[in-house]
C-alpha cells in the first residue's frame, strides 16, 4: 500500500491548503438576474438592487438580498417564494451581473466618472486613465475611501505627470473603494494686470496675493497698487477688503492668503476715478472673461 506524502520540509499542512476567494456579497446598486425553474413569469434579468437593499420580483415583490452571496440570495428567494403561497418547491437561481463590489467608484475632477473594475491588482494611476485621466481643473489631492474603513479615508497628493504619481505614493485600490478627484480652488486676477483671468490654487497648496499677481504677469504700469480691491464671497454677501499692495511690496504690510473665488482686482491711474465708473469697468471685465455672473455685486 502506498504511504501518504508527507508535507515537504518546512510546511504545515496549512499552508499546503489553497484558500478560495471569499464569495462576493450583494450590495446596493448591484445587477442580479433570479431565475425560478419553469416560471419565467416570476424571473427576472438585470434587476438592480435598490438602496434599501432589495430586488423587485414580479408578483413576489421586493426581497431582501443584500449583504448574501448569491447562493444565499437564491435560498432566500425561494424561501419567500413558499411563504408567499406562490410556489410549492421553487428552484431559484441568482446570477450578479454588474456589481458595486467588483469594481471602484472613480468620481470627481475625472473626464468620465464611474465604476470601473478592479480586477488583478490595479492601482491609483490605472483607475485614473480608466476614467479618461483627470480634468484641466482638477487639484492635486486624492481622497480614497475605502469599502473596509470608510471612517479613515486616505489622501495622496497627484504629481505633475504620471511618471512623477508612479515614483510617489500609488496605492491599490480595492473592490468597493471609492476615489475622489478633488477640485482646485480659484483666484481671479483682474484689471491693470498683465493677464487678467482665473488661476488654480491646488488643494495642497496656499497661494498669497503677490503670488497671485505674479501669475497673472504682475501689474500693469498704470497699476494703482494703493487701491486694489479683494472681493471675497461670504455666506451673507460679498466682502470687499481694500489693500494697499505698495506697501505689501515694500514689505511694510503682510502678505496674506487668497482664497478660492477671490477676485484681485487693480485699478488703473488712466481711468476715471469716480467709484461708478471703477466698478463699472471691474464688471465689464468680468463679463468679459466669463468668470462670474451678474449677482456677485
Amino acid at each position: 500500500m502506498a504511504q501518504a506524502q508527507e508535507p515537504a520540509a518546512g510546511m504545515t499542512p496549512e499552508a499546503l491548503t489553497v484558500q478560495a476567494p471569499p464569495a462576493i456579497q450583494i450590495s446596493p446598486g448591484d445587477q442580479i438576474s433570479v431565475q425560478i425553474f419553469d416560471i419565467p413569469e416570476l424571473s427576472v434579468e438585470n434587476a438592480r438592487v435598490s438602496q434599501d437593499g432589495t430586488v423587485s420580483l414580479p408578483v413576489a415583490g421586493p426581497i431582501h438580498v443584500a449583504g448574501m452571496t448569491a447562493d444565499q440570495a437564491a435560498h432566500h428567494i425561494e424561501h419567500e417564494l413558499v411563504v408567499q403561497g406562490l410556489v410549492l418547491h421553487p428552484t431559484v437561481t441568482v446570477s450578479l451581473g454588474q456589481s458595486v463590489g467588483q469594481g471602484a467608484t472613480i468620481m470627481g475632477q475625472v473626464a468620465s466618472p464611474g465604476i470601473y473594475p478592479t480586477f488583478g491588482s490595479r492601482r491609483l494611476l490605472d483607475m485614473l486613465t480608466l476614467a479618461g485621466g483627470v480634468t484641466p481643473s482638477a487639484g492635486k489631492l486624492v481622497t480614497i475611501i475605502h469599502r473596509s474603513d470608510p471612517q479613515h479615508p486616505v489622501h495622496v497628493g497627484l504629481a505633475q505627470n504620471a511618471a512623477g504619481l508612479r515614483s510617489q505614493s500609488n496605492p491599490i485600490i480595492l473592490p468597493g473603494d471609492t476615489v475622489v478627484v478633488a477640485k482646485a480652488g480659484i483666484v481671479y486676477v483682474v484689471g491693470a494686470v498683465g493677464h487678467p483671468g482665473g488661476y488654480l490654487i491646488n488643494n495642497n497648496e496656499h497661494l498669497t496675493l503677490l503670488q497671485a499677481l505674479a501669475l497673472a504677469g504682475g501689474n500693469a504700469p498704470a497699476a494703482k497698487l494703493g487701491s486694489a480691491i479683494l472681493l471675497r464671497k461670504l455666506p451673507n454677501g460679498t466682502e470687499a477688503i481694500h489693500l494697499n499692495l505698495k506697501k505689501v511690496y515694500e514689505d511694510k504690510q503682510a502678505d496674506f492668503l487668497v482664497a478660492d473665488g477671490d477676485i484681485l482686482y487693480l485699478p488703473s491711474s488712466i481711468l476715471k476715478s469716480s467709484t461708478f465708473f471703477e466698478a463699472g469697468t471691474l464688471g465689464a471685465q468680468l463679463a468679459n472673461t466669463a468668470i462670474i455672473s451678474s449677482t456677485v455685486f
